[in-house]
Formats: structure tokens, C-alpha cells, sequence
């Protein structure tokens, strides 16, 4: 179990934090409730939705026939910004964190519609997005790369709480193309307000949130503080969770403890035409691996990682200039992977530093002959180095990726229901490592591959397009095309060795040429109304597509032992074309006035067919999903009930086995009010209770590559709440 100390130093943080916010909030509206300025609006072309406004009051009625105002989207489940009709774009929001016991964004974002997760363990859950995971899902933290090695291997922990991401958003489509070729499936970005961009509204915020769940005897909470005055905004803010093994149907899933804690510190200086920022985060987190072997180890993984972050913007409005904006961050990484027993050991360390560099430019809107073109153009910078090395041998030796890359995005509006879009992106990749070469039968002899200095270099280019059509009854119509080139990375090119957390021995391949998707999209929105949907039916056909191999054959900690191994499953990175099918649906409606609020019923359903070019499947693929529910929504209270079957998973790859289907009913019902007016500030309270998997059904998750010997949490009830003060 985690250390006495990681726990009391966790929680420590957090008393600490909940301390200083009773203490600031009782002057709070004294010392900074005169002083505001006026937010930043960022206006450029985004991939990422807008923050959700706060829940709109219901007005009664005027007459017993009058229709009801449509209810909050992002309380009931449907957030759908009418700015991102170009892309298909889920957002979660503070409140919805909240209320869900995740500890990780993976499992936080799983049940939306084309999102699955990894679920290798409770503190490791990456997301799924189309099918897509790993190196062609980019995690990032208000626009920055999170710097972590969660791409590597599913084992390996974002280290991004969903209490303190305040907001995540997921984007699928061409808007990616502003944030890298490593980007080809989706992002995830979780926005929050560690560098501020405004001064607070009464100078000050205050928020505490956390929540306890039954499955796992799991406790978690977060605190945020906020102040501003004169041109100056600062914040900080902590986190602590702990959880024990969770229970399963029938009994309990040894070894999927967890402790984590972290905090971060940040300021702006704000002035009229923008504002610079700064912020240092830290988090830690120990969490253990579930599986038949990792169990009998006790084996776990003890993280840590350092991010310094800047940001910034200047609305120019001048010299054909309307904003210039910058993003910094420098982030040190580290974990380590331990077995308990027999004895203690360290089976590998995992090191890694990143810089990243980004800059836009935003034009002021161009009256052309055709219409209105508004857009920007930018430059990205990043350098990372990465090692692995320990008990098991060097599993891939210092490599540094160095990129550059320039990209534009522009708009034009062709005429008042017709838009038009085009983006585009070039990048230079130099990956430099050790390159191994082993037999073309990925088995002894030699006994060792040889090994010589390596250095590639990749130019991937990537360029999209899509056109926007307004048609009546406020539904957008989408057509998108895009062609999207990947470098393949410093892991896929010169890993080697055991991966003890996994149960895999991978073997790079050196000689992996660029990946590129050719994705056409088509999609149907309404954002607004009694009635609001976003529909999208998509495909991909990949060149070059890389993939990990099974080979069958199996491996101790040495290549000399593979074909007569027994622990480990051999993997070898390699490629072949492949082609992606799916759809995704959301939609929801609102049936008919009742109490205070509306009623209404929602429904989901998603699915993606993945086939590589030899007739056999793409290796762990989520299955098809159909879902329902139905909920109620009003001023104060949300309740909503809703259950999603997940069908067999016979589509597997070869040395796979079928997954069975599963049944998983939710249930919430929270109750938000804002009480009177305390020092100049408005306390806003929010209470409720969640319960998941309440058929106690078995659920394993066609993803994870420890399906067949690990099951998701049984029934399970948390109980959450959130005080906010502004």
C-alpha cells in the first residue's frame, strides 16, 4: 500500500490550502472587491470550445401554455459549442468532473460517445479517441504538451487530476493540425486558470470540491484560491486522492490502490490589451498494477513530475494585427516501476525533460472578393529527451526528438450559410537513439541484437479542409477532408526489452517510415432547441500505419530467452496500411415542462471498424456502444439515469481473445444553490450523489491489454460536493 508519508504529505497539501481559503475569504471582499479588469477574449480560430456559461435561471412560465427555455446542455450531458460546427467536440465540464469518481482523464471521458479508455489501472487510464490511442492522442494542459510518458505504454499515468483540470475538451478533425502531427487522432486539453488571464470579478475566488466513493473506500478534494488587484492576478491551487483496492463483482481486484497529491502556483499581470503569466505544478502519485503476476509482486509505479508553464497574449488591433499569443513549458519527468516481492526492486526508471515553444499570429479579418477571411499562423519548438534503464536492462537508451514546425488556419466566409476552412502544417522531426537489429525472426540467434548510433529525419506535412452550410431548423451541416502525416517516435523506432508493468518485451523497429490518414468526415449539428444532436460518420485510410505486433512467441527479462520465455508476451512495432470506419451519435430532447425545470430523454450510440491491410483487425479496438437515458433539469437540480450497453467485441487481432459485452447503469442526481451574500461574496453550493455500475455487472474493457485477467470496478456510489465562492 502507498507510504503513510505520501498520504500525510498529500493531505497535508490540501489542509493546508483549506486553511488559507477560510482565512482570505473572511477579507477577501475588503482588500481586492473594487478592482476588475476586463477578460481576455480569445477569438482566434480554436479547436477547443469555449468554457461553458453558467446555468441559466428558468423563468416560470408566463402562461400554462408557454414553452420551456431549454435547460443547461452542459448539466445534462449534451455540450456542444455552436462555435466549433468544423469539428467534432465533446466537452466535460467542471461540474460533471465533480460528480464522476475517476482518477484519471481516460476514465473520466470513457462513456462519451467515440472516447474509450486504456483502464490498464486506476491511476493509469489514457484515452481512446476513434479507435486512436497512444502516440496519435495528444494530452495537453492549456495548449502545452503535459510532458509525460502516458504514450508509451498504458501503464503510464497523465499526471492531470480531473479535480484540478477544471474543463476538458476533446477534439477530433482538422483543428488538430494546430498542435501536431502527433495529434492525428484527437486532443484532450484540459483548461484551467493556473496562469490567470483576468483579474477576478470581485477580486477574488474560492472553491473547495472532493467527494468519498464506496468501491474503493476512495476520498479525494481539491482546493482553489484566486485574487487580483490593480494590474496583478494570482492563484494557486492543490489536490490529494487516495483509494484502496476496488471491489468486482463477487469480490475484490487486488493491487489497484492509488495516492496522489500535487499543487501549482501561478500569476499574470494583466493589462488592457492582454496579459502575461507564469505557473509552477507539481504532482505525485503512486498507484499499483492489477493483474495475476503484477498482484503476487506487488507491483507498482511511483511518479513524479516538475512543470514550469507560460503564457500570454497581446490584442494588437493594429498593422493588420489583432492578436499575438505565446505558450512556454518546461516539464521534468520521472517514475519509477517497482516490484515488492520477493524484495524490493526496480525493475526500470523512466526520465524524460521537454520544452515546448508555441507562437500565433492573428490576422485582422480580409474583405476578399469571395468574403470575409480571418485566421492566423504560428510556430511550434519542442526538444524532449527520454531514457529507460534498470533492473531489467536498458530498455531504450538516451534518444532526443527535436521538432520544428510552422502552421496556418484561415476562414473564409463565403456567403452568409457557407463557410469555408483550410489548414495546413509542416514539421521537421530528428529523433537521435541507439538502434538495435535483430533477426528477422525476432528470435535468438544472436543472443543479443546489435547495436549502433542512429539519427532520422522526418518531414511530415499535413493539410485540411472542410466547408460549413447553415440549412434551416438551425442545423450545420460539415464536410471535412484531411490528409495528416505522423513521424513515427523515439520509442517506436529504438525501444528494446522487458516492460515489467505491462507483461510485454518490445522491440522497436529503426527503419519506420512516416505514417499518414486520409480521413473524410461528415457531420450534422444542432446545437439549439428542444432537439439537439451532433451526428459524424468518418473514415481513415492509413499508410504506413504502425501498430504493435504480437508475435506469439515469449520472453523472460533477456532476448536470449524469447521462444522459450514464459512471463512475457513478445511485441515488435511494425506497419501496413489500415482503414478506419465509425460514426458517433449524440443527441438529446427535451420532452416537456414539468415541476420547475424540463424533462427530457438522451441517447448515444458509436462504433469503429478498424482493419489493417492483411484482412486481420487492428489490435484492441472498443466495441460498439448503444445508450440511453432520461433526466430532469432545473435551476437547482439534475437528476438523469442512464444505461449503455457495450456489445461482444468479436473484431480482435491475432493471439487476442473475444471480449463479452456488458450493461453499465448510471445514476445522479445533484442539487446547486447560491445563498446570500457573505463579505462580498456569493457562495455557491453544490451536493449529490452518483452511482455507476449499479448492476454490479462484469465489465471487462476490450482495450486493455489486461482484460482477460482484470475487471472494472463492481457497483459503486460517490458522494460529492463543492463549495464556490465569488
Amino acid at each position: 500500500m502507498p507510504s503513510a508519508r505520501r498520504r500525510w504529505v498529500g493531505w497535508g497539501h490540501l489542509a493546508t490550502l483549506f486553511a488559507a481559503v477560510a482565512a482570505t475569504a473572511c477579507s477577501a471582499a475588503t482588500a481586492f472587491g473594487q478592482t476588475q479588469l476586463p477578460g481576455i477574449t480569445v477569438t482566434t480560430p480554436s479547436p477547443v470550445a469555449p468554457s461553458a456559461p453558467s446555468a441559466p435561471a428558468l423563468a416560470p412560465a408566463a402562461t400554462p401554455q408557454a414553452p420551456p427555455p431549454a435547460p443547461d446542455l452542459a448539466g445534462t450531458g449534451l455540450d456542444i459549442s455552436p462555435d466549433q460546427s468544423f469539428v467534432s467536440t465533446t466537452v466535460v465540464t467542471p461540474g460533471q468532473l465533480l460528480s464522476q469518481p475517476s482518477s484519471t482523464l481516460g476514465d473520466s471521458l470513457a462513456l462519451r460517445p467515440g472516447i474509450a479508455a486504456t483502464t490498464f489501472a486506476p491511476g493509469a487510464s489514457r484515452p481512446v479517441i476513434r479507435g486512436l490511442s497512444g502516440f496519435r492522442v495528444r494530452i495537453q494542459e492549456n495548449g502545452l504538451a503535459t510532458g509525460d510518458v502516458s504514450a508509451l505504454s498504458d501503464d503510464h499515468a497523465v499526471p492531470i487530476d480531473p479535480l484540478a483540470a477544471g474543463q476538458v475538451e476533446v477534439v477530433r478533425g482538422p483543428a488538430t493540425l494546430r498542435y501536431g502531427s502527433q495529434a492525428i487522432g484527437g486532443v484532450v486539453n484540459a483548461v484551467n486558470n493556473r496562469i490567470p488571464t483576468a483579474i477576478p470579478s470581485n477580486g477574488i475566488l474560492v472553491e473547495t470540491r472532493g467527494g468519498f466513493s464506496t468501491v474503493d473506500d476512495g476520498r479525494n478534494g481539491a482546493a482553489i484560491v484566486e485574487a487580483g488587484s490593480g494590474n496583478f492576478a494570482v492563484h494557486a491551487d492543490t489536490f490529494a486522492r487516495s483509494a484502496g483496492d476496488y471491489g468486482i463483482p463477487g469480490g475484490t481486484q487486488a493491487n489497484t490502490s492509488l495516492e496522489s497529491s500535487g499543487y501549482a502556483l501561478g500569476g499574470s499581470y494583466v493589462f488592457r490589451d492582454g496579459f502575461v503569466g507564469v505557473a509552477y505544478t507539481s504532482f505525485d502519485s503512486t498507484y499499483y498494477i492489477p493483474g495475476i503476476e503484477a498482484a503476487a509482486d506487488k507491483n507498482h509505479i511511483a511518479l513524479n513530475q516538475s512543470k514550469f508553464a507560460s503564457r500570454g497574449e497581446w490584442r494588437v488591433n493594429d498593422y493588420g494585427i489583432e492578436a499575438i499569443r505565446f505558450w512556454f513549458g518546461a516539464t521534468d519527468y520521472k517514475h519509477n516501476e517497482i516490484d515488492l516481492l520477493p524484495v524490493f526492486s526496480v525493475g526500470s526508471t523512466f526520465l524524460q525533460t521537454t520544452y515546448e515553444a508555441r507562437m500565433e499570429t492573428q490576422h485582422l479579418p480580409v474583405k476578399t472578393s469571395l468574403g470575409v477571411l480571418r485566421g492566423a499562423v504560428g510556430l511550434q519548438w519542442s526538444d524532449r529527451d527520454l531514457q529507460a534503464a534498470g533492473a531489467d536492462g536498458v530498455l531504450i537508451s538516451p534518444t532526443n526528438t527535436l521538432s520544428l514546425a510552422a502552421f496556418a488556419f484561415e476562414e473564409l466566409q463565403l456567403t452568409k450559410k457557407l463557410r469555408f476552412q483550410v489548414a495546413g502544417r509542416i514539421e521537421s522531426d530528428g529523433v537521435t537513439g541507439t538502434a538495435s537489429t535483430f533477426p528477422p525472426t525476432f528470435l535468438p540467434p544472436p543472443d543479443d541484437p546489435t547495436e549502433t548510433p542512429a539519427r532520422r529525419q522526418f518531414i511530415p506535412k499535413s493539410i485540411s479542409a472542410g466547408f460549413l452550410y447553415d440549412l434551416p431548423h438551425g442545423i450545420t451541416a460539415r464536410l471535412t477532408a484531411q490528409h495528416v502525416e505522423r513521424a513515427p517516435d523515439a520509442t517506436e523506432l529504438f525501444y528494446k526489452g522487458p516492460h515489467d508493468s505491462t507483461a510485454t518485451f518490445e522491440i522497436g523497429n529503426p527503419n519506420l517510415t512516416i505514417e499518414g490518414a486520409n480521413t473524410f468526415e461528415i457531420g450534422l449539428k444542432r446545437a439549439k432547441g428542444d432537439l439537439r444532436f451532433d451526428l459524424s460518420v468518418y473514415r481513415t485510410n492509413f499508410s504506413n500505419f504502425i501498430y504493435k505486433r504480437f508475435t506469439g512467441a515469449k520472453c523472460d527479462d533477456d532476448f536470449a530467452s524469447c521462444g522459450t520465455g514464459t512471463e512475457l508476451d513478445q511485441i515488435v512495432y511494425s506497419q501496413q496500411d489500415a482503414t478506419f470506419t465509425g460514426a458517433e451519435a449524440l443527441a438529446e430532447y427535451d420532452v416537456q415542462r414539468i415541476w420547475r425545470g424540463v424533462w427530457g430523454v438522451e441517447g448515444q450510440y458509436d462504433f469503429v471498424h478498424a482493419v489493417l491491410a492483411d484482412g486481420t483487425y487492428v489490435p484492441k479496438m472498443p466495441p460498439h456502444r448503444l445508450g440511453g437515458g432520461i433526466y430532469y433539469r432545473d435551476v437547482n437540480w439534475l437528476a438523469r439515469i442512464n444505461l449503455l450497453h457495450a456489445f461482444r467485441q468479436d473484431e480482435f487481432a491475432t493471439f487476442d481473445t473475444p471480449t463479452p459485452g456488458y450493461n453499465m447503469l448510471n445514476a445522479e442526481l445533484s442539487y446547486t444553490t447560491k445563498l446570500q451574500r457573505q463579505a462580498g461574496l456569493v457562495p455557491e453550493v453544490t451536493v449529490g450523489i452518483r452511482g455507476e455500475n449499479l448492476l454490479n455487472d462484469d465489465v471487462r474493457n476490450s482495450v486493455s491489454y489486461k482484460k482477460d485477467e482484470v475487471l472494472q470496478p463492481g457497483v459503486n456510489v460517490r458522494m460529492f460536493g463543492s463549495i464556490k465562492l465569488n
